[in-house]
């Protein structure tokens, strides 16, 4: 079995589905942030040392076990050469 068959498997459970959809946002932003480094040409390690910071930290960070001020995160894309900006959306009414 695929990982995609075995996704969309578990997605049929209303549970599974309702806290996937609920974490979704918090996977996305972990995406764009390993998108940052791998697009920079970094490994963790080298992050780390532009940062100033262990590499566990960025393991940590990396795998959505930390939860980084909002310093922190503009330091991990400066070091990437980005910028990090904060957009808002209204979220659909469910109904």
């Amino acid at each position: 079995m695929s990982l995609q068959n075995l996704k969309e498997r578990a997605l049929k459970n209303k549970e599974v589905h309702t806290e996937y959809e609920r974490l979704e946002s918090e996977f996305a932003f972990i995406d764009q942030l390993l998108s940052m480094r791998k697009q920079a040409g970094l490994t963790q390690e080298q992050l780390a040392m532009r940062m100033h910071t262990q590499k566990s930290n960025i393991s940590r960070l990396e795998r959505g076990n930390a939860n980084p001020s909002w310093a922190t995160l503009l330091k991990y894309a400066n070091a990437c050469g980005f910028e990090l900006s904060l957009t808002s959306h209204k979220m659909p009414n469910d109904t």
